[in-house]
């Protein structure tokens, strides 16, 4: 226990209980946020006149004087005693112990993470971005690359390459748009909440909350020191990233099976087995897989140990907070692993040489029935079903499949009677021509992906420079905080 809380209503704490509570390891990522967090108190406490000056400034000197890569004393149980502690050997406890009027631990911590998780946000969305600038620099490349598309895992209906990257671009884009969104309910200001009821020392809340770039204040002060929502907000966006960065992976592992043959890995990203020479194996893409699976774990961890907890502060959130450090570590790692697999990655541009999708395109054959040849629907799908179950029955690929049997099938099972143009079924079969058809919104033709690809381009040039700006806001309030510590610093000297 720290020495600062020993000999009042705790005389001691047993040194294994101390480091079984302790939370300094977690800490460590909170130390600068800490630093500016008591520069901007001592500055309010000052400007409020509830410190002299002489004490002010010295404090300020004291805490200018820390090194945010500090380390601690195993004896300190957390960080915000640890600073406490420095202080206090730099101007002595009778200056020093007034480090900690009208606050406590449990706004600072709060404070802290709350610093700490913006700024981390701000690197992860600018993560995102990077990978949708990998994706669409690869889609541009693949825009008339023909492809499977798959459904229940087997072979649907051709698209292009690059329309399936589109697919990714628009969740991740989502999942940009909920970080952005959660941001402003993390940005909000608990300082001065105290430990659940403020204080009663008239401070300036709105000061405090303007010298470390928030928003605005958390005003109802047990909710401000209580509410952990915004971790686990934060916690369940990650974990809808995760699952969209998962299924990538899991395309990406069975895309480059020799079974599909639709990608190659990049040789950096892959690796082979100890006694089988030939093996390409995807194991950074396995284990991204596996790691999204931890994310997961963490929301619900976290969201368990809260719902049974009380209102007003608990030690319980200090279990919560690693959970969040480890998830937002864990997909951003992933995400840097797939925006460089993607710049290298090769993609097979002759898939549609493999037997097994000589039958993707029947939908169109279907389509062609009704539209040339005023077949309902229905009665279409059920003649080439059985067209296509005759085909398979005899070896045979739909681009075997000739007007006869076609008449045939269709008298067969649905006695019409048709004269279908070989031209028709040609067309209608073609994989280039059933995706150059497919213009609807949203298609794989080639000229609507591009339009699309034009789009998300400038989707994320936008995406940019809001995060730019937002993140000089937080710069313009540590520039604030520094000048003002700056004037304090030279007045003392004066």
């Amino acid at each position: 226990m720290s020495k600062l809380l020993r000999g009042g209503r705790i005389g001691s704490a047993r040194k294994d209980v101390v480091e079984f509570t302790a939370s300094l390891q977690s800490d460590k990522k909170l130390l600068e946020a800490v630093i500016k967090i008591n520069k901007a108190h001592v500055t309010m406490l000052l400007e409020q006149k509830i410190i002299s000056a002489q004490m002010g400034t010295e404090l300020l000197q004291a805490l200018s004087e820390l090194d945010p890569e500090m380390k601690f004393e195993q004896s300190v149980e957390d960080v915000h005693l640890a600073v406490e502690e420095e202080v206090n050997k730099k101007v002595g406890v009778e200056i020093g112990g007034n480090l900690h009027i009208a606050k406590s631990r449990n706004d600072q911590v709060a404070t802290a993470i709350r610093m700490t998780l913006r700024t981390n946000l701000f690197e992860l969305m600018n993560l995102v971005v990077n990978l949708q600038d990998s994706l669409i620099e690869l889609a541009e490349q693949h825009t008339e690359t023909l492809v499977p598309a798959y459904t229940h895992l087997h072979p649907a209906q051709p698209v292009t390459f690059a329309h399936i990257l589109v697919s990714y671009i628009d969740a991740l884009q989502r999942s940009l748009k909920r970080l952005e969104e959660t941001l402003p309910r993390v940005n909000l200001c608990p300082m001065g909440a105290g430990a659940i009821a403020t204080t009663s020392f008239r401070i300036n809340r709105d000061r405090t909350a303007e010298l470390l770039g928030f928003s605005k204040v958390h005003e109802n002060s047990i909710d401000a020191v209580s509410s952990r929502d915004f971790i686990l907000e934060t916690l369940a966006d990650l974990t809808l990233l995760a699952i969209d960065i998962s299924r990538m992976a899991e395309d990406l592992i069975l895309w480059s099976s020799p079974d599909f043959g639709i990608v190659d890995l990049p040789e950096g990203f892959a690796f082979t087995s100890s006694i089988m020479p030939q093996k390409k194996n995807p194991d950074v893409l396995e284990v991204v897989r596996a790691r999204m699976s931890q994310v997961l774990g963490n929301f619900v961890a976290s969201a368990t140990t809260m719902k049974a907890l009380p209102s007003g502060y608990n030690l319980d959130f200090q279990e919560i907070t690693p959970k969040l450090w480890e998830s937002l570590e864990t997909v951003a790692d992933s995400l840097c692993m797939l925006s460089e697999l993607t710049k290298n990655l090769n993609v097979n541009k002759d898939v549609f040489g493999k037997p097994v999708l000589k039958f993707a395109t029947t939908t169109e054959l279907a389509n062609m029935l009704v539209k040339k040849y005023n077949v309902p629907f229905r009665t279409s799908h059920r003649i080439v079903g059985a067209a296509v179950k005759n085909l398979l029955d005899k070896g045979m690929a739909l681009s075997e499949l000739t007007p006869e049997l076609l008449n045939k099938t269709a008298k067969d099972v649905a006695e019409i009677t048709l004269a279908i143009k070989l031209a028709d079924i040609k067309d209608s079969v073609n994989p280039k021509k059933f995706v150059e058809n497919h213009k609807t919104m949203g298609g794989p033709a080639p000229a609507e992906v591009k339009r699309m690809l034009k789009n998300r381009k400038q989707l994320t040039a936008q995406s940019k420079t809001n995060l730019k700006e937002k993140k000089g806001m937080l710069e313009k309030a540590d520039k604030q905080l520094k000048s003002v510590v700056q004037r304090y610093k030279l007045q003392k000297k004066g």
